[in-house]
């Protein structure tokens, strides 16, 4: 049995609004919460076998990162600039038929290396050669969600079945318990009918979730609607899609008909404010989302369309927008941002993460608030929405094991990955290309 204490810690627990706990302490055995609260109320028999003491930190749970692309790091500031399918189109599908396993091994690995530094402990992943993104995420030490992403109007749509059952079979519940896995249909314009009716008998035999792109764009949303008579949301709806327990990256275009379909099917909505903005998308209507009770967690969507995986900066930007679209500068508060970008998170992907409460994963953060732009310590929850950078989160733990203390991982390579990943991007881009 491993047992790890904080101490001296100021909690942001993310189990009530806005609380708050001073000079408290987090007990943790083997990689699961036992006790987390003020120190003269912790069980005092309890011996640990490491303590950390994080005197002039805030403790609170690592960020859930609902929506990304691993490996999409490799295609970072490659493509920028550009609306939604041309970019897909045109730079980014040409380029990934060159990645390797390799490529996307390493592509993983940056990705992972950028989150942890950034205080984000899962993530939910939809990409293609998923058993190098699943080493990657075994060997670091990080959690995540994956899903094989499938094409079904691709040549490749019979052979993704195939390896998502399998990739399903290798790795559900592997490296601790820290991977889990979902079926990854791409998106209603990309999935027929009678395809995602494949899809989704694997979930049902296997008993998880569904992850997808849904009402990303206009274009999308006026082409099947001219396709099928219907939005993308009643589309999925039709299909039986969202009679399982779905992660719906986007969810941009919706009408009130979609919103109340989403909050009846009880579907999660990944909100990634930067990558549209970034393609022009739109604005997805989360404050309306929220109102009504769907679950809106955040993501970064890769860091193609990003352009980087900060979820410090995707929070405060999805508060910012959020006031700007609808005139209203109390329509996210810090407290509902954080509570997005952690415990909504843990809620979208069915797991007992993003709070810091008995019987929940440890996966947890120390953020260093003796910065001057923290300072003065007025509200410590709007710090950390409208303030706090990347480089404040000191300490990283997941699932009970420390993997960064005072900015340095401990789990992988820094150097060994960014040389890796310039060898890698120079082959698919060539030599000339790129320095």
């Amino acid at each position: 049995m491993s047992r790890l204490k904080i101490t001296n810690a100021v909690i942001i627990p993310m189990t009530e609004e806005n609380l708050i706990i001073n000079g408290g302490e987090i007990h943790i055995e083997n990689g699961t919460i036992v006790f987390a609260g003020s120190s003269g109320e912790a069980p005092q028999h309890w011996v640990a076998d490491e303590t950390v003491d994080a005197g002039g930190m805030v403790a609170m749970p690592g960020f859930v990162n609902c929506h990304t692309h691993a490996a999409m790091t490799l295609l970072r500031s490659y493509a920028d600039d550009l609306p939604l399918m041309e970019w897909l189109e045109q730079r980014i599908w040409p380029l990934e038929d060159r990645l390797t396993g390799e490529d996307v091994y390493w592509g993983s690995m940056l990705c992972i290396l950028e989150l942890l530094k950034s205080g984000t402990t899962c993530f939910a992943d939809m990409y293609f050669f998923m058993d190098d993104v699943a080493r990657a995420v075994a060997q670091s030490g990080i959690r995540a969600s994956l899903s094989r992403g499938m094409v079904g109007v691709a040549p490749t749509a019979p052979t993704a079945l195939v390896e998502t059952e399998q990739f399903i079979e290798k790795w559900n519940g592997a490296a601790e318990g820290r991977i889990t896995t979902m079926v990854g249909p791409h998106a209603p314009y990309t999935c027929p009918p009678d395809y995602l009716k494949k899809v989704l008998a694997i979930a049902e035999k296997h008993k998880i979730g569904v992850h997808i792109h849904l009402a990303e764009t206009r274009v999308e949303f006026d082409d099947i609607k001219k396709q099928y008579g219907m939005t993308p949301t009643e589309y999925l709806n039709d299909c039986g899609v969202l009679d399982f327990s779905v992660l719906a990256a986007h969810c941009v275009h919706l009408t009130e008909s979609d919103i109340r379909i989403l909050k009846e099917k009880s579907t999660g909505v990944a909100h990634n404010p930067e990558s549209n903005m970034k393609l022009a998308s739109g604005i997805a209507p989360v404050s309306e989302m929220l109102a009504r009770g769907i679950n809106v967690g955040i993501g970064t969507d890769g860091a193609a369309s990003n352009n980087n995986l900060d979820m410090l900066e995707e929070m405060r930007s999805a508060a910012l927008l959020q006031k700007v679209s609808t005139g209203d500068p109390t329509a996210i508060p810090s407290y509902k941002a954080l509570e997005m970008a952690t415990a909504n998170g843990g809620r979208v992907l069915g797991l007992e993460v993003g709070m810091l409460c008995q019987g929940y994963k440890a996966d947890i953060i120390l953020i260093d608030f003796e910065k001057p732009h923290l300072y003065p310590k007025h509200d410590l929850i709007a710090h950390t929405v409208y303030a706090a950078q990347s480089s404040d989160v000191d300490t990283v733990i997941v699932d009970g094991t420390i993997v960064m203390r005072n900015r340095k991982l401990l789990t992988i390579d820094e150097q060994e990955i960014l040389e890796n990943v310039q060898r890698c991007a120079r082959r698919m881009v060539g030599e000339k290309s790129i320095s």
